[in-house]
């Protein structure tokens, strides 16, 4: 390692960049023949040597960190030598003096081209791009999978490895980071098949948004450990037994579920972390032939059952219908020992390997070069990433393009049996766009299972689906909303905007005949500086609206005129501020009696309102976000919109603080459930208004068959008076669950 000898290191980064590299080393020894091994040798010294005289934000040589991403690759991933080299090179281009060039020379052009897809894709991270500006970046990303799919692999592993090192971080740069993290890259890894990058992924976005309740599930975990190895050692002794009778090679482990798992279990079902009853799976991995994977695998079932009694609600036969991922597994829930639910996953050491490395493990395994549903999924990004349509909102097309990525899969049939997966929630005409794009825009209904339904119908596992069409249809705007899918959306844009067209020539007509009255250029100047003026996309969106009338052309005359062009009103003063750009209307709204402080450099206070979607109150973690025309928005970091608004909108989130609690009280709401016995509604609120002196806003009770559910919104001080009041309820006999709404 002569490089290390160079200035820009010191005596103490040598010997930690050694350890690092020598952990690398060992990862790789055996994995790679000894011309590989060479070419990750030479890609390490020239980044080491490119990065001397950088450094990460905790202090420590920065080519530790390409090193680490590579370990990554190599032991997590188990991706090629290719990729361990992009790994350890993928920052060299964007951040110091090496060209693509140099490594092309030096490394080939398959290695340029990676370098050069993740460079383009480095700036996802640019917290202060506006909101479209971060959509068009994320969609970068995933045009990279259209070019070598290892872009986006190593770039997985990048994150990784960044998520891992948060710590020296700012809070607000960790909640931007992280909510970015949940909404793209976990749900990337999940559908890559990196089951274990994505639960990690997920782990340390909760760990640095919600670190209490992160700390809070791992002490627990921890806790219940010994309990839980006791059990599972209890539940699979029998199976032991008759695997072992029945001549079978397998491997039987316990695992917990991932801490996130959990926690959005924990939220979305309002329980407590003692209420869970599926906190851990039980998995069984055959050794056994290709041929007799499938029946081996219902052997075991069958064996399984035979000692516990299974929920017929949830069995899921990944293996005769394996995931867009290419995940393969037979999963049943059967009820065990002590009452207690336990997942039981049956898969062979290949389904295993492509359940924990992915799309990496998919192509080692993959045969006869057919087409895995992983292969059909991804041609199917490429179609949708290289459609025109979609580029003309950015921001739309991620959460479309989210929604398939990380919705779950239903498998529907045609009238002759081909089989089709569409994303959970499709419809018949996302079905009928699916077979082919005349198809879709001559549809008026389908025959589901032999019963006519509508367009709208939402599809269903192992429906078969015959479209009914007719020449006269035609696509309307309506449309857009029944559909689902990226593909089915594009193709009705497309259909749309040629009859867009259509309507926005008269309207281009109306403003040319306008222009040349006011003795005007009709060039594109012009028509841009209007365009931009009205917040309009393109001159085609201009015209179209002149032509419905939306815009009156009246309000040229308050443009400015010179010689042959025209000039837009003069666009509001904007100001900047350390951490955020603050429009001047908002700017105007600052007053000094507030009770939260807005963090960022800023002189006084702004006005700020409470967000309706959360309701936050004092003593909750909370960050703005500025509202143009209503001031600063207040939300919790734990809102349902939090994750969206700081990954798409991380350049409108500013820092706050609760400064003081006034004599104020906040509007909050609670759900509980409980046995429906006389009075208990009556001892609920006599707590609440007379020993508690809380107000009650609102109450509604809804029971069945002895059970009773309701909501209770009030209003309370802060934090304390809440978490006093639920601690109060839940300690009542007969009450099932309590918690904040």
């Amino acid at each position: 390692m002569a490089v290390l000898t160079h200035t820009g290191y010191t005596e103490e980064d040598k010997v930690i960049i050694q350890r690092h590299y020598r952990k690398l080393l060992r990862v790789i020894k055996g994995k790679y023949t000894e011309k590989r091994m060479k070419t990750i040798r030479d890609a390490f010294e020239l980044a080491a040597k490119a990065h001397e005289n950088d450094r990460r934000k905790s202090g420590e040589p920065y080519i530790t960190h390409p090193i680490e991403v590579a370990i990554i690759v190599a032991k997590e991933m188990q991706l090629d030598a290719t990729s361990v080299v992009c790994a350890l090179l993928h920052d060299t281009v964007e951040d110091t003096e090496i060209t693509l060039e140099i490594i092309q020379q030096e490394f080939g052009k398959k290695v340029a081209l990676i370098i050069d897809g993740l460079t383009k894709i480095s700036g996802v991270v640019d917290l202060t791009s506006s909101d479209s500006m971060q959509a068009v970046n994320f969609r970068k990303i995933l045009l990279t999978i259209s070019d070598d799919i290892r872009v986006i692999l190593v770039k997985l592993a990048d994150r990784l490895h960044n998520m891992r090192t948060l710590g020296s971080m700012k809070r607000e740069k960790k909640l931007k980071i992280a909510s970015e993290t949940l909404f793209l890259y976990a749900p990337l890894a999940h559908r890559l098949g990196f089951y274990n990058v994505k639960s990690e992924l997920e782990d340390l976005a909760l760990k640095n948004k919600e670190p209490e309740a992160y700390d809070e599930i791992t002490q627990k975990i921890q806790e219940t450990k010994a309990a839980r190895t006791r059990y599972i050692n209890e539940f699979t002794k029998p199976i032991k037994q008759s695997l072992d009778k029945a001549g079978l090679k397998y491997t039987i482990t316990g695992r917990p579920k991932h801490i996130f798992s959990i926690w959005n279990k924990m939220k979305k079902k309002n329980v407590a972390f003692e209420e869970m009853y599926d906190l851990f799976a039980i998995r069984i991995i055959l050794d056994t032939p290709p041929e007799l994977e499938k029946a081996n695998c219902w052997r075991v079932y069958s064996i399984v059952t035979d000692h516990y009694n299974p929920n017929p609600e949830r069995l899921k036969d990944f293996i005769s219908n394996p995931k867009a991922n290419g995940y393969e597994s037979l999963h049943t829930t059967v009820m065990g020992h002590k009452g207690s639910w336990v997942e039981v996953q049956i898969r062979s050491e290949r389904m295993h390997a492509i359940a924990e490395m992915g799309i990496a493990a998919h192509w080692k395994y993959k045969e006869n070069n057919t087409d895995s549903t992983l292969d059909i999924w991804i041609k199917r990004v490429r179609e949708i990433l290289q459609n025109p349509e979609e580029s003309e909102n950015a921001i739309e097309f991620i959460n479309n393009f989210k929604s398939e990525l990380f919705d779950e899969e239903i498998f529907t049939f045609s009238p002759k049996g081909d089989m089709y997966i569409l994303p959970k929630g499709a419809t018949a005409l996302d079905f009928a766009f699916n077979i082919h794009s005349m198809v879709g825009y001559q549809c008026i209904g389908a025959k589901v299972n032999h019963k006519l339904k509508p367009i709208s119908y939402e599809l269903q596992n192992g429906d078969q689906i015959e479209i009914i069409t007719s020449k006269k249809q035609r696509p309307n705007e309506d449309w857009l909303k029944v559909v689902k899918t990226s593909k089915a959306k594009g193709r009705i844009r497309s259909a749309l905007k040629d009859e867009k067209r259509t309507i926005a020539q008269e309207g281009k007509e109306m403003l040319i005949r306008r222009l040349k009255a006011m003795k005007l250029s009709t060039g594109h100047e012009n028509q841009h500086e209007i365009t931009n003026h009205f917040g309009l996309g393109t001159a085609l969106d201009l015209h179209y609206e002149i032509a419905k009338r939306n815009i009156d052309l009246a309000e040229l005359k308050k443009f400015t005129i010179k010689g042959d062009r025209l000039f837009a009103p003069k666009e509001i003063e904007e100001i900047q501020t350390k951490d955020v750009i603050i429009d001047a209307d908002v700017h105007k709204l600052m007053r000094k009696d507030a009770d939260l402080t807005i963090m960022g450099g800023m002189q006084g206070n702004i006005d700020y309102h409470f967000a309706k979607c959360c309701n936050p109150i004092p003593g909750d973690n909370v960050f703005g976000f500025v509202s143009i025309g209503q001031g600063i928005k207040i939300h919790r970091t734990t809102c349902p919109n939090a994750v969206q608004l700081m990954s798409k909108y991380g350049y409108r989130i500013v820092k706050v603080k609760w400064t003081n609690k006034k004599e104020i009280a906040f509007l909050t709401g609670i759900k509980l459930s409980g046995i429906d016995d006389i009075g208990l509604i009556n001892k609920i609120t006599k707590i609440i208004s007379s020993e508690m002196k809380i107000n009650i806003q609102s109450l509604s009770i809804e029971t069945n068959d002895g059970v009773f559910d309701g909501q209770i919104n009030l209003y309370v001080d802060d934090t304390d008076e809440l978490d006093a009041l639920l601690k109060r309820i839940k300690a009542m006999e007969g009450i099932l669950s309590v918690g904040r709404v």
